[in-house]
């Protein structure tokens, strides 16, 4: 998307004005809400819906929200950095029914495909580093002739508000793989909150329509230079880096290496890492009749390399312990996107690290095939 317009002075309330033209428009609204101590999507009609005065403290294995006491913050919406989810379940579901079949009085069977049927969806609150994902799973799931109808349809309908992180977790490592903090891609509207608003600018002609009305006034100086100097803060306090952007040469002759066994000494193959990694797209297809043997539904499933079957050619596991599980994982995510892409296919959102029930820190063992070559 061209970013259309300058950057802008947006007060609070004005946001709830854009949230309300949104839902006039036909969109529902998804945006971050605590649930069961994490955030995540959900719907909301209101602003006041979403919580305010949270951040996130993350780390390796481990994850709490806290609330920002008796500081000017306390009364901000995004001061966090990110929660389980992505963008990814949202437009490729973890379970989705592609086609019917239904059996008639003769017993003969009749199959009828299964569109998406739903409305625009505007989401609130999203980050760089899922944006970033989102063009890759665009890569994937929009090939030129091979398009997935059921993605493509809901991409289509997708309306953006993204948000620039000023608070990056521990396990944030955005600024390595140079998707974030800064918001650079793929908006409708950005927004970077201050403690009185919101710079905002559009980053299409469909976010400028929004504006418009609101008439608002240009950011000033000392506006636009708390921004990026709160950007800038956020790149430096990031802990962790990526070593290298392209492991190609890094894994190269190195599957059998005793690298591999000392992480699959820890590694639970429990997939927890791909189902929250915004842009693992591994499913399988399967069928579901119903008890009374009228009607079967075919359906994709999110599924994970770390899954026995994942790997299965015609009964037998290709690979078969952990160790061959989490080399296909990192191997692929960091080395084999580069053949199919041209890019990684790592965004540095850092949830690997933090959803680990173990703790695996995926930078720093991806690190250690880098210092063994040294």
């Amino acid at each position: 998307m061209e970013r259309v317009g300058g950057k802008r002075f947006l007060r609070r309330e004005q946001l709830e004005i854009i949230l309300q033209a949104l839902q006039t428009e036909g969109y529902r609204c998804v945006g971050p809400q605590r649930v069961e101590g994490a955030m995540v999507y959900q719907p909301i009609q209101t602003l006041s819906e979403l919580p305010q005065g949270l951040r996130d403290q993350q780390s390796a294995g481990s994850y709490r929200l806290t609330e920002t006491q008796n500081r000017p913050q306390n009364h901000r919406l995004f001061d966090w950095a990110n929660g389980p989810q992505g963008l990814k379940p949202l437009l490729f579901p973890p379970q989705e029914p592609l086609w019917q079949a239904d059996k008639g009085e003769r017993g003969e069977l009749t199959f009828r495909p299964l569109g998406v049927e739903q409305s625009p969806l505007a989401v609130i609150g999203v980050r760089g580093c899922d944006l970033a994902a989102l063009s890759l799973m665009d890569r994937h799931f929009l090939r030129e002739g091979a398009e997935d109808p059921w993605y493509q349809q809901r991409r289509q309908q997708l309306f953006l508000i993204a948000v620039e992180c000023t608070t990056p977790a521990q396990s944030c490592f955005c600024a390595s793989t140079d998707t974030g903090p800064a918001i650079k891609q793929d908006y409708d509207l950005r927004l970077h909150e201050l403690d009185e608003g919101f710079l905002v600018d559009a980053g299409s002609a469909q976010g400028a329509l929004l504006l418009q009305p609101l008439a608002l006034a240009e950011a000033t100086p000392s506006m636009v230079k708390q921004s990026e100097d709160a950007l800038q803060r956020a790149a430096a306090q990031q802990q962790r880096a990526v070593a290298t952007d392209d492991f190609r040469a890094i894994f190269a002759g190195r599957e059998t290496s005793e690298l591999w066994e000392s992480i699959a000494e820890h590694c639970l193959a429990c997939g927890n890492c791909t189902a929250v990694c915004p842009t693992c797209f591994c499913h399988r297809e399967e069928d579901v009749s119903g008890l009374e043997l009228q009607q079967s539904s075919h359906q994709r499933v999110w599924d994970s390399c770390f899954s026995g079957h994942h790997s299965q050619l015609h009964g037998v596991a290709v690979r078969s312990g952990r160790r061959e599980r989490y080399r296909q994982w990192m191997s692929h995510k960091l080395a084999g996107w580069h053949d199919q892409f041209g890019e990684s296919g790592c965004v540095g959102c850092g949830r690997c690290i933090t959803w680990c029930p173990v703790g695996i820190d995926f930078v720093a063992e991806s690190a250690r095939f880098v210092e063994e070559q040294l």
